[in-house]
């Protein structure tokens, strides 16, 4: 019980100081996973407190997926999500790598960015290696103002900051706007890596379904009416994990609803330089007329993921705040990369590279959905998509996409198991591949694979169910 005694400071309420406390001892692995924690009426006694506080803290850490109840039998510590999908590969040779979005190594303008490099050394070499100003090398925010005008973004570099990949902008948003227990609505299922990020800010999340066409508005203004979120975080284009793209109606209905309900909205773009099949490819952003939008734009799936850079628009009044969390980050963006992607970018074939990584996404993406439904429908349920680098597909009631995740990487196969999308647990039957690394012939032996053996999964786990339920009785 040692463990968890906690010195009351008197800066804050003793159920948060408590619920801090065992955060920290699961993080450090004080307590496990599965592990119990003291009964409230227990704990309460050792740490001198009314029994409410202990409910309360508990509470708190259930909401926020760190204990989960057994009725009867106590709270115990939830295994944490914390390897972003990633899954253990090192005993498989040769795996067709369906659950990596980092695209083809022969896809990079390799030769291009060494010369851009040595362009960057040679013309800059004084200060190449000086941190900048932490908003953004000037000359790359001004390509970057020319290059967002061409998605419809009007921008100045005053708006602009240059950021360590996506990943650090929706850090420097979250840390601009978001405090503990702020309300944040999320896409159902979204990008794990935002969720990880907001629940690192103690967010309160709210998650709004998806539907074919993008989030569900009915619900949405269902929970607006109760709730007044500080932020809605969206991927309205080819979204991650679904492949679901907002129509033109739904965009402009955000855009609405955010100024009506005064909120911000985080537009995260990987891939929207590509139409692919769709209707409309334009960025949200490109609609906002009453700034409300915030956007990031990523290059790591159209140039390389190994660069770290994009590139945050924010609206004027979050800017100052913005570069404070920014230079709380990382100071600065690597000079280096910034001037070399300028370079790239100002005396290099961009456009003609863009056409060429838009193409082989495109004609990966036509033959996979065609090659899905041939071989696999009836057995999985594809999730309808018109464009992207993922699809999200669904088991039959009943099954795991844990233990289908693992059943076929041992056939050869690596996806993604569909939980690491969620806030919150569900009945997980969904996976998600992903194209971007894997060439169309391997890919189609993957999905060969993936049919090959999907009976056998069903077979085999609809006897494994059997008997637990046996089990139970």
């Amino acid at each position: 019980m040692e463990k968890y005694n906690v010195f009351f400071d008197g800066k804050g309420a003793k159920y948060i100081q408590i619920y801090n406390l065992i955060k920290k001892l699961i993080f450090e692995k004080k307590i496990l996973p599965n592990e119990k924690l003291p009964s409230i009426r227990k704990l309460s006694s050792f740490l001198g407190v009314n029994s409410i506080t202990i409910v309360k803290a508990y509470e708190l850490l259930e909401s926020e997926g760190y204990i989960y109840k057994k009725s009867g039998s106590g709270s115990f510590v939830r295994e944490q999500k914390n390897n972003y999908g990633k899954i253990k590969i090192e005993n498989h040779s040769n795996v067709y790598r369906l659950d990596t979005g980092n695209p083809s190594s022969d896809m990079f303008p390799i030769k291009d960015f060494k010369d851009a490099i040595n362009i960057a050394l040679d013309e800059d070499s004084e200060d190449i290696f000086d941190y900048d100003e932490g908003n953004g090398v000037p000359n790359l925010k001004k390509a970057m103002v020319n290059y967002l005008s061409e998605l419809g973004i009007k921008s100045s570099s005053d708006n602009l900051l240059i950021i360590s990949g996506a990943q650090q902008g929706i850090d420097i948003v979250c840390k601009t706007l978001v405090d503990y227990s702020d309300v944040v609505f999320i896409e159902e299922p979204t990008y794990y890596g935002a969720l990880g990020v907001l629940k690192s800010r103690n967010a309160k999340l709210v998650s709004i379904p998806m539907l074919n066409d993008g989030i569900d508005i009915g619900i949405l203004k269902l929970k607006l009416e109760r709730i007044r979120p500080k932020m809605l975080y969206v991927m309205p284009n080819f979204q991650n994990p679904t492949g679901i793209s907002y129509s033109e109606t739904k965009k402009k209905k955000l855009i609405e609803l955010a100024e009506e309900y005064d909120f911000y909205i985080l537009e995260d773009d990987f891939i929207s330089d590509f139409k692919f099949q769709s209707n409309n490819n334009q960025t949200l952003k490109s609609y906002d007329i009453y700034d409300r939008v915030i956007y990031i734009k990523s290059f790591s799936k159209i140039l390389m993921p190994g660069l770290r850079v994009g590139v945050l628009y924010i609206p004027p009044e979050l800017v100052n705040r913005a570069l404070l969390s920014k230079y709380s980050s990382d100071i600065s963006t690597s000079t280096l990369i910034q001037k070399s992607l300028f370079y790239y970018m100002d005396r290099f074939e961009w456009k003609e590279h863009m056409k060429i990584v838009g193409d082989i996404y495109t004609e990966k993406f036509i033959f996979t959905k065609k090659y899905l439904k041939e071989k696999l429908d009836g057995k999985l349920k594809l999730i309808e998509t018109a464009g992207g680098i993922n699809f999200f597909l669904e088991l039959r009631r009943g099954f795991f996409s844990s233990d289908f995740v693992n059943f076929i990487l041992d056939k050869g196969v690596a996806v993604q198991p569909g939980s690491i999308y969620y806030d919150n647990d569900i009945d997980d039957r969904f996976f998600r591949i992903n194209i971007a690394r894997e060439n169309i012939d391997r890919i189609k032996e993957a999905i060969d694979i993936i049919s090959d053996n999907i009976d056998t999964f069903y077979e085999k786990f609809s006897e494994i169910h059997s008997l637990n339920n046996d089990k139970l009785k």
